[in-house]
């Protein structure tokens, strides 16, 4: 009788050891699953409610046209999404090129400066300085005035106007989102939590100032402001790609 009871024992105890086990094991794969989800979430684009691609071709006098980026950069810079254009202003002659990227996990735009991004592609960092500028609607900018050159014998010559908008802000400083505070992953894919970074660039300063004097209110607009509204919305179908 005790010998049967010992089995039983066993066989109950083995039983419970199963159950035990195949309960972690499906706990176990559920909290996989759900991690799972999460880190494909992190790594979907977070959308901005109006993407970078219907911004204008025309603000003002400036006519623009897209300029295709290589894949493998699109790839290194890791941004949920980009506007690449030149623009010409058809009645001044000056152009300019254009470059806006948006990212809704800030740290991802920690390091993709100027002065990193334009010695990787060879040319040689002369100077940065902090500068600013008024827009058409008398908002005030601050930004960065970078100026590069090419070695010898061309010493070709570039100037990049640059700024970022932190969640709504202005900012000419990166260390606003490089903090401890943005490492967190942006689950929900909250357009609103975001860092977009404004890049202006061309050979002569003036034609620099030019374009992001003009251009910069209905950039800003494609954006959250800090109360989450993004303006562009009311409008995002433009006729012809005109903004006069």
């Amino acid at each position: 009788m005790s010998v049967r009871k010992g089995v039983r024992t066993k066989k109950s105890s083995f039983r419970l050891n199963w159950l035990l086990a195949v309960s972690i094991l499906l706990l176990a794969g559920g909290g996989y699953r759900q991690v799972e989800s999460r880190l494909k979430l992190m790594q979907a684009p977070v959308e901005l409610p109006v993407p970078l691609g219907d911004f204008p071709f025309r603000v003002g006098n400036w006519v623009g046209r897209d300029v295709s980026v290589p894949e493998y950069i699109q790839r290194v810079a890791g941004n949920d999404d980009f506007l690449n254009r030149l623009y010409v202003n058809n009645l001044t002659g000056q152009w300019a090129s254009v470059y806006v990227s948006y990212s809704g996990q800030p740290r991802t735009m920690v390091g993709h400066t100027p002065e990193v991004c334009y010695v990787g592609g060879g040319w040689i960092h002369k100077e940065s300085g902090q500068s600013g500028f008024v827009t058409p609607a008398g908002r005030s900018i601050p930004c960065l005035i970078h100026r590069f050159h090419k070695p010898s014998p061309s010493w070709d010559e570039i100037i990049v106007l640059n700024f970022y908008i932190l969640n709504g802000q202005l900012s000419s400083d990166e260390s606003g989102f490089s903090g401890i505070g943005w490492r967190s992953p942006n689950i929900r894919g909250n357009s609103a939590r975001y860092v977009a970074q404004v890049q202006i660039s061309s050979v002569l300063e003036n034609s620099v100032r030019a374009a992001a004097r003009d251009i910069t209110g209905p950039i800003l607009e494609f954006f959250p402001d800090k109360d989450g509204r993004v303006k562009a919305a009311d409008y995002a179908k433009f006729k012809g790609g005109l903004l006069e």
